[in-house]
């Protein structure tokens, strides 16, 4: 392992963010160029993703400036979409970097549907590509010295930031790399490199002693705090990664400390301290002892011992035969002081050094919805103002209804269509009659049905993809530990309680609207028929005409013509209402940048005060005005009416004339609740389309995240042992060495076989063989010389007869498959009659003691045979 420690980066599974974000731009914003540019940013971002993480990176600069400026527009971007499991979810798979897996269970990975995750990601990565770049450095110079200390101070940072706020990121346990244990260890690890590399940037300059010791004496405390953390979190040393890293930070810890020793030496050599010399020097070559005794594969520390060594000999030669002065020990030395030159860096974005927004002109989700509220603020305000001038309109009409005006003043004949009747009809015709409203009122109840379903598919999805999260949940228990679908689907289903209720309301209004349609129907028909037929359809009157130009028609006519004009100055300033316009995005963004937080209820009504005041006094002042000339209306109404000669015929007709202006206004205003309602289902649709939209991408991202999370359960429970520990029987045990006189592995037992096969290849030398190692039977006499067998093994002797055995198991580098001679058993519980061995060509046979009265041979040759002796 190198001297200087670097961290491995993550790996990610690909993302696609293209298309939910795209689809969340195009739902959201209106088409036209900044939707196209918000398009082509999202393409971007997705092509920054996998420049990235998509890819091998350069131990290099450029490769930390590209994740770096992935991580700038990660935070960018984070409050301007609304990332979350119940809105816009995108789900992010990462592997834990330390942990390699198994070979059947694959390396431990999460897959989360939050932002966050991907940053804490991100930035461990960059994290550790810094730490690489750093160990990569070249220390003999200062640009290389500099740039390492730099890059060990931002790792740190990186790691630091990392623990204190993962937790908050995630919202549930993460992968051991990313543990607030884990980086705090990292970024402790880096903090200690960096002020290395400070030490060792101190003694290329040959800056003083006293201040090269403390800053190698701080940089010992940073090692050792970083292994005493490293050493007691108990998760930590399980990993192969961190089993090499504590060796190394023990061994820095020495070292460090050994230089500090060292240097202060020389300073109480200049101080004519030689004992206190003397001392550290023994105390530095006892640290660099220990680290060649026990850290030598890991770190060299042949130069930094012969230096110590020489100064500590020439220390001893001087005072022995100079000085004299008394060696104290090493705990009466005086503590070497400390000195921090570095500091973790702060993580502030942007880090990139050439980071430039691709989202710059999209507002954040804040100000998106502030102003969401405010534009439904603004409409609410509106429609009061509005709807108060429609109240009044309609009750001026009803009570000038009620008094036949102004038909009452125009059929001073008796015998024709007053004008304003006419005019009525004429306007009815105009706008389409009774099919008009026949044809809107039958729309209706397709467009409700239409929402209906929409709705109802909607929640038909949340409440599949529950159902079968439960049953997970229930097959898996607490292995099913993401979201349960009924918390993550709150939101969704008061939405759409919210907009069941609408609908209901809806259907409601549409009823009231059907019930008034029904009531005026006959006279709105009367009104649609021609001129001709509503005048025989009015019964006539005895002729009033020495009414007309009296004071008190012209008066009656004076105060209509004031209410005219009082309804048109109305829809002028409903109009003008409904024109007003302010960008209140600015004043949000503005307040967001100041506060850090957005008051939109008190900007909004403060705004919507300063726009609609003038306005509402304008609708207040217009209520008096028309109750005021109501009242004197009504007065002069009276006179009129006393005037006029009361009969039969005349209240008939005068009845009929109040039917048909009341049938003229409700026409108007049912054909106006009409569209409204058209427009309203219209409008709900698309909403509901969205919610459906919304509803879909959810479901499909927990079906994603479900099939992610069965993946990881079937690999855990691959990885899983299959039965509890059990004790494994002698004979699968490598064995010791038998005593002699001991048992030994019998010949296999052969039986005739009809025909011999091939003759297999010979199998390459064996190892050194281990206790007692057995031989394949060989069809060679005893007394043949050994072929090239080595002969420091010691003899076996007669095996005894035992009963057929199970299967030897082969030692390790030795090609061949070898099984147990059959007549070996470790139990001796049954027995069987021993075959003895044939003689015949083929392998050598197992070692055994010679025939009486030959010496042993030795262990016997191996031809080119099959490895088992055949018949």
């Amino acid at each position: 392992m190198a001297t200087f420690i670097s961290v491995p980066l993550k790996k990610s599974s690909e993302v696609d963010l293209v298309k939910p974000l795209a689809k969340f731009v195009t739902a959201t914003y209106p088409a036209g160029e900044d939707q196209t540019e918000y398009i082509r940013a999202v393409e971007e971002l997705n092509k920054l993703r996998k420049n990235a993480l998509g890819r091998p990176l350069d131990k290099h600069e450029s490769s930390l400036e590209i994740v770096l400026r992935y991580y700038d527009q990660l935070c960018a971007v984070e409050p301007k979409f609304p990332f979350s499991e119940n809105q816009l979810c995108l789900t992010f798979t990462w592997k834990d970097a330390f942990d390699k897996g198994s070979l059947f269970g694959g390396s431990v990975k999460l897959a989360l549907a939050s932002l966050g995750y991907e940053k804490t990601c991100v930035l461990f990565n960059a994290a550790a590509l810094a730490s690489q770049i750093a160990s990569e450095q070249n220390l003999d110079n200062d640009e290389g010295l500099k740039a390492a200390a730099k890059y060990y101070q931002l790792a740190s940072g990186a790691f630091s930031h990392i623990k204190d706020t993962v937790l908050s990121a995630l919202n549930r346990e993460p992968t051991m790399d990313i543990s607030p244990e884990t980086v705090g260890t990292l970024s402790l690890i880096m903090l200690a490199q960096a002020q290395e590399v400070f030490f060792l940037k101190a003694t290329s300059d040959k800056m003083k002693d006293g201040v090269i010791a403390k800053l190698a004496n701080q940089a010992a405390d940073f090692y050792s705090d970083a292994f005493k953390q490293c050493q007691y979190k108990d998760n930590l040393p399980k990993y192969f990664y961190f089993q090499e890293v504590l060796p190394v930070l023990a061994a820095k810890h020495c070292i460090m400390q050994a230089n500090a020793e060292l240097h202060q030496s020389i300073l109480a050599k200049q101080k004519k301290r030689f004992g206190e010399e003397i001392a550290r020097l023994q105390h530095a070559a006892e640290l660099v002892k220990t680290v060649a005794s026990r850290y030598d594969e890991y770190v060299s520390v042949k130069d930094l011992t012969d230096k110590i060594n020489r100064s500590l000999t020439a220390a001893k030669k001087d005072n022995d035969f100079i000085y004299h002065d008394r060696v104290p020990e090493v705990k009466d030395l005086e503590h070497i002081g400390k000195a921090v030159l570095v500091k973790a860096t702060a993580i502030t974005p942007p880090l990139s050094q050439k980071f430039s927004d691709v989202f710059e002109k999209m507002v954040p989700m804040a100000v998106q919805q502030s102003m969401s509220i405010y534009s439904q603020r603004k409409a609410e305000t509106v429609n009061r103002l509005v709807g108060t001038m429609k109240e009044a309109t309609n009750l001026c009409n009803g009570v000038l209804a009620s008094l036949n005006l102004p038909a009452a003043l125009e059929d001073l004949s008796g015998d024709s269509i007053p004008q304003s009747i006419a005019e009525k009809a004429r306007s009815i015709v105009q706008q389409g009659g009774l099919q008009s409203i026949e044809q809107l009122i039958k729309d209706l109840p397709e467009l409700l049905t239409r929402n209906r379903e929409i709705l109802d598919e909607s929640l038909k999805m949340l409440n599949d993809e529950e159902t079968t999260d439960n049953e997970l949940r229930s097959k898996f228990n607490q292995r099913w530990n993401r979201t349960p679908s009924g918390d993550l689907y709150k939101p969704l289903r008061t939405e759409g309680a919210n907009f069941r209720s609408v609908l209901d309301k809806a259907v409601q209004a549409d009823q009231v609207v059907r019930d008034r349609y029904n009531t005026h129907c006959d006279m709105i028909a009367l009104l649609c028929k021609p001129e001709n037929e509503l005048n025989a359809a009015i019964p006539s009157a005895n002729p009033t005409k020495s009414l007309q130009g009296s004071e008190v028609v012209n008066v009656l006519r004076a105060q209509l013509a004031q209410l005219d004009e009082m309804k048109k100055e109305r829809e002028t300033m409903e109009g003008e209402i409904k024109g007003v316009t302010f960008d209140m995005s600015t004043v949000f963004l503005t307040a967001l940048a100041q506060d850090g937080a957005i008051s939109e209820e008190q900007l909004s009504l403060s705004q919507l005060d300063q726009l609609y005041s003038t306005y509402n006094q304008r609708v207040q002042a217009s209520l008096r005005m028309q109750e005021e000339v109501l009242g004197q209306l009504q007065t002069s109404h009276q006179e009129f009416s006393s005037l006029k000669q009361s009969n039969s015929e005349a209240n008939q007709r005068e009845e009929v004339l109040k039917k048909l202006a009341a049938a003229h206004d409700s026409y108007v205003e049912i054909s106006s609740n009409l569209r409204e309602g058209t427009k309203f289902y219209n409008d709900l649709t698309e909403i509901l389309l969205k919610f459906q939209n919304k509803c879909s991408d959810i479901v499909f991202a927990r079906k994603t995240e479900r099939d992610e999370l069965l993946k990881e359960l079937q690999q855990s429970i691959a990885r899983e042992p299959s039965a509890p520990n059990f004790n494994v029987p002698a004979y699968q045990s490598t064995p010791a060495a038998p005593a002699p006189g001991g048992p030994t592995p019998a010949p296999r037992t052969v039986f005739n076989q009809p025909q011999q096969p091939d003759p297999k290849p010979m199998p390459p030398a064996r190892p050194p063989p281990p206790a007692f190692t057995p031989q394949a039977a060989s069809g060679i006499p005893t007394n043949a010389p050994p072929a090239g067998i080595p002969t420091n093994n010691p003899p076996p002797v007669v095996p005894p007869s035992q009963a057929q055995g199970p299967p030897y198991p082969s030692y390790q580098g030795y090609p061949g498959f070898f099984q147990m001679p059959m007549g070996y058993s470790p139990y001796g519980g049954y027995s069987m009659p021993f075959m003895q061995f044939q003689g015949t060509p083929g392998q050598g046979g197992y070692p055994a003691a010679p025939p009486a009265g030959q010496p042993y041979p030795g262990y016997p040759p191996q031809p080119q045979q099959p490895y088992y002796p055949q018949q």
